[in-house]
């Protein structure tokens, strides 16, 4: 009985032995006191190597820590090959900024990049381009480098982007490559909406992607879905100025792999060159899109709500008369309503060769300056139910 008892007694003090123990276990490393310079000016791309390569030498969960301030970067990779931990933090309270000279990176593809890394999270903080002398050369017809990235995952897992505010990207804001589990919430992007080539978040060649709670403001799309994506779910995100949310530009290549199970929900666009597109190049594919949801959507003087454009092809280049290899079925549009800024509201323009199947349209209600809109339909099939302006041409 008091053996027992004893035992009773050391349990307490067991459990704050190791609730100790891990609490020292855990390390953070702050690039300030590695090096770092706050003032913007000075590159501080070597400090916050050392801390990477740090965090990844540990085998325990490690942060590393921006504090406030402006802590200029030059293109900058943090590799994933070697490092031993997979639970490092990046928390920024801080501002990471690009060289002002977009000759600098603007011909390296992106600026921050992660590698094969697993288990890396980046809360809060703010990334800024300083993309706006770039843009001014493309838009001016000069010859300028093509921009880059600002941050770019790559060959990844188990990722998590949280509370990040994107300003100004050089060319895309966030690129998720060939990942698999990655989070996204409570991103802010902005950039103006005639600033060329900024997509605010690109996804391609990934699996279990989500994106919530984002608020985007860019020169082309706000979010592009490219080749090779399956389980993406997106929800609760504010569009505008922007291109919209497009899956595509697909059926390039003529191996390429298809697009699935996407959900894309209560989401607001506001004056936006789209709404939900789904685009595919007039070209020979084996690509294929198929089991997309989009549900509890309003539009606010959008050009072209809904559409599905498989005619793809700028100036007639790479492509002219062709026809589009991707096959289009299981599309869902559920529960979208709102004002088209054209008189064509609703544009299903699919393949000759393959025509789109199975779309459905359910309570949808868009008007044109307080008119009907109109619907057009090409090679397309479906059903329609509920409410549906305006009336459907399936």
């Amino acid at each position: 009985m008091v053996k027992q008892n004893s035992f009773i007694f050391l349990l307490p003090l067991l459990f704050i032995f190791f609730f100790k123990s891990s609490l020292a276990a855990s390390i953070t490393y702050n690039v300030v006191s590695l090096g770092a310079k706050a003032d913007g000016k000075s590159d501080s791309s070597k400090a916050f190597l050392s801390a990477w390569a740090a965090a990844c030498a540990s085998a325990n969960p490690a942060t590393i820590y921006v504090p406030n301030g402006r802590f200029l970067l030059g293109s900058i990779t943090f590799a994933g090959q070697t490092c031993k931990n997979t639970r490092i933090t990046f928390r920024l309270d801080g501002t990471l900024v690009a060289p002002s000279n977009y000759n600098v990176i603007g011909n390296s593809g992106n600026w921050i990049t992660f590698q094969r890394v697993t288990g890396v999270s980046v809360l809060g903080g703010t990334l800024d381009g300083q993309g706006t002398n770039l843009w001014s050369c493309k838009n001016s017809g000069k010859n300028c480098p093509n921009g880059a990235t600002s941050l770019g995952f790559y060959n990844s897992n188990n990722i998590v982007v949280d509370g990040l505010t994107s300003l100004n990207s050089q060319m895309f804001h966030i690129i998720i490559y060939a990942c698999r589990n990655a989070k996204l919430q409570g991103t802010k992007i902005m950039a103006a909406g005639n600033s060329p080539n900024t997509d605010g978040i690109h996804v391609q060649l990934s699996t279990g992607v989500t994106i919530l709670n984002s608020r985007i403001s860019t020169g082309d799309d706000c979010i592009s879905i490219g080749p090779g994506n399956s389980n993406l779910w997106i929800e609760n995100v504010a569009c505008g100025p922007g291109h919209g949310i497009s899956i595509g530009s697909l059926g390039w290549d003529l191996q390429e792999p298809g697009v699935q199970n996407v959900t894309v929900k209560t989401v607001t666009f506001k004056g936006t060159q789209n709404g939900v597109r789904i685009k595919s190049w007039a070209r020979a594919s084996n690509g294929f899109v198929k089991s997309v949801l989009f549900q509890h959507l309003v539009m606010v003087n959008v050009q072209n709500p809904v559409i599905i454009d498989q005619n793809y092809c700028p100036d007639n280049k790479n492509c002219p008369g062709q026809v589009s290899g991707v096959k289009i079925s299981d599309v869902m549009y559920q529960d979208i309503h709102g004002t088209s800024a054209t008189a064509v509201a609703m544009n299903f323009d699919c393949s000759k060769k393959y025509p789109c199947s199975n779309i459905k349209l359910v309570d949808v209600n868009l008007s044109y300056k307080d008119q009907t809109a109109q619907a057009s339909c090409s090679n397309v099939g479906g059903t329609s139910s509920g409410v549906v302006n305006p009336s459907s041409c399936l």
